[in-house]
């Protein structure tokens, strides 16, 4: 084997255009929304379950925060750039892939709050938080690439930031 031909062995791939294209366009925008869902809408969810001790105000507030939010983000990604420098496709598409999968990212862990129980709504509504972050991990890996391991860490380091805030600001308002 010459060295030139090692260098090329080992030298990182270059994905087919098409496949560049579904990243930067549906799986960027996505990504982008499921995590700004997920985690911008913790804090004011486990806020005001800690503040009310009412699952359904809770409910409330994170319908509120997940609509708003995706609103936000689907209009702030829509409006970002209209793809011909970047490459990134449509600004419509793009604003309405981050927007969906805003609102999805927040509803996940507030549909529990339609549990009339307190502590079995909080003790799902961990139970999904952990598992969106999980799943905001792999398909970062999946798709983004980097190591599996670290970007766990650094999804669910972020999120139990942002949760940790909610339930701290909770347990401080309420007493």
């Amino acid at each position: 084997m010459t060295p030139d031909s090692a260098k090329l062995k080992n030298a990182p791939t270059v994905a087919p255009r098409a496949s560049r294209d579904y990243v930067l366009q549906k799986i960027q925008p996505a990504l982008l929304g499921l995590m700004d869902g997920s985690v911008s809408t913790l804090a004011p969810i486990f806020a005001a379950a800690g503040l009310t001790g009412r699952p359904i105000n809770a409910f409330f507030v994170g319908l509120a925060a997940s609509l708003g939010a995706a609103i936000s983000m689907g209009l702030s990604e829509a409006l970002s750039d209209d793809g011909s420098v970047t490459g990134r496709g449509g600004p419509v598409r793009r604003g309405v892939i981050t927007g969906v999968a805003t609102g999805i990212g927040g509803m996940l862990h507030t549909l529990p709050f339609l549990l009339p129980h307190l502590s079995i709504a909080l003790n799902v509504a961990y139970a999904v938080v952990a598992c969106e972050l999980i799943a905001i991990a792999f398909i970062r890996y999946r798709f983004m690439g980097g190591k599996l391991l670290n970007t766990i860490v650094q999804v669910v380091i972020g999120g139990a930031i942002v949760f940790g805030i909610g339930v701290w600001l909770g347990r401080i308002g309420a007493n």
